[in-house]
């Protein structure tokens, strides 16, 4: 172990260290007994209570003191001689080093300086990519009754936007779930009952056309809607569930995410996603249904705004009556 000086500039003393005195003559038996006090402080000068100072030398005990509220120790009786000083506390790094103790003063004052311990632990800090994977990971295990999926509403108003790719993910889980394929089968079952769409005609055949036309109006609904437009206007396309407040409000709030939607930056706008989602579904459905069932311009633009009133009534399900159904919902609910 080095040396050091009291007049070292690690050890910071207020003053030069006064040698203690001693008796002249060691084998005197009047001997004048030393003493050693000072104050422990932090790189900024502020007092650091509980620090532990101890002086030891060849062939004598180890003597320590520990500093009080105000940072201050004493240790007194010691005879002159070299010592080793060490001074330690919790959360910072030691210091070490030798002091004399000279018969020419019978007492010494000095502050020590402790700086903090370098940390071995790693601050790891998920990126906003990373969280929210793991909110669409949760959304991906919600589900009405267990069966059918309920991807797109969020249970955490304030929520991490989604990157592209993950609006395109939560598309493509959604229209590929095996609930929403069966409910697909369910809707082309009562429409074959009813003869809706009579060009497809009946039998296999015309349940088949039925089947692959209600699936194309779910795969191009939940990518305009969910994923394209989402990307292209940079806007959320889940539901935020709010949960607080008045009926009134919550109704309100709920009915005009139709037309109001929060942007990828946080912000509330228009919400084109929707809209034009679902005008754009309207259309393209005229490409797949058979021609004497297809629709025109007038007709695809109301079935278009149906379709808007419709998202806006299962908003108003999703407030108030859907969360209570689904799979999931309390785990993944945080509060605002």
């Amino acid at each position: 172990m080095p040396a050091l000086s009291m007049h070292a500039q690690q050890w910071n003393t207020v003053g030069p260290v006064r040698p203690l005195m001693a008796a002249a003559d060691p084998g005197q038996q009047n001997v004048t007994y030393c003493s050693l006090n000072g104050r422990v402080t932090s790189p900024e000068g502020d007092p650091l209570p509980g620090a532990k100072v101890q002086l030891s030398a060849p062939l004598l005990p180890a003597r320590e003191a520990e500093t009080d509220a105000d940072g201050n120790f004493f240790i007194g009786e010691l005879p002159p001689g070299m010592f080793t000083v060490s001074v330690s506390r919790d959360g910072f790094s030691p210091i070490s080093g030798s002091v004399k103790l000279a018969p020419e003063a019978n007492t010494a004052t000095a502050t020590f300086t402790l700086h903090p311990a370098a940390s071995d632990s790693v601050s790891v800090t998920a990126s906003a990519k990373d969280i929210a994977q793991a909110q669409v990971r949760m959304a991906e295990q919600q589900r009405l009754a267990g069966i059918l999926p309920n991807f797109f509403v969020s249970y955490m108003y304030r929520a991490v936007p989604l990157t592209s790719g993950q609006k395109f993910r939560l598309a493509f889980k959604n229209a590929s779930d095996p609930g929403n394929l069966l409910l697909v089968g369910v809707v082309a079952g009562v429409q074959q009952a009813d003869n809706a769409f009579p060009g497809y005609g009946q039998g296999a055949k015309g349940y088949g056309r039925r089947y692959g036309a209600d699936l194309g109006n779910l795969v191009s609904g939940t990518f305009l809607g969910g994923a394209i437009y989402p990307s292209i206007f940079h806007q959320d396309p889940r539901y935020f569930y709010r949960g607080t407040g008045t009926v009134r409000k919550r109704f309100l709030y709920a009915v005009t995410r139709t037309v109001v939607t929060r942007g990828d930056n946080g912000r509330h706008q228009f919400n084109y996603s929707t809209v034009l989602g679902d005008m754009s579904a309207g259309a393209l459905s005229n490409l797949y249904y058979a021609p004497e069932d297809r629709q025109g311009a007038k007709v695809t633009l109301v079935n278009g705004l149906l379709g808007i009133a419709g998202d806006a009534m299962n908003n108003v399900f999703q407030e108030f009556v859907l969360k209570k159904l689904t799979t999931n919902s309390k785990r993944n609910t945080l509060k605002n």
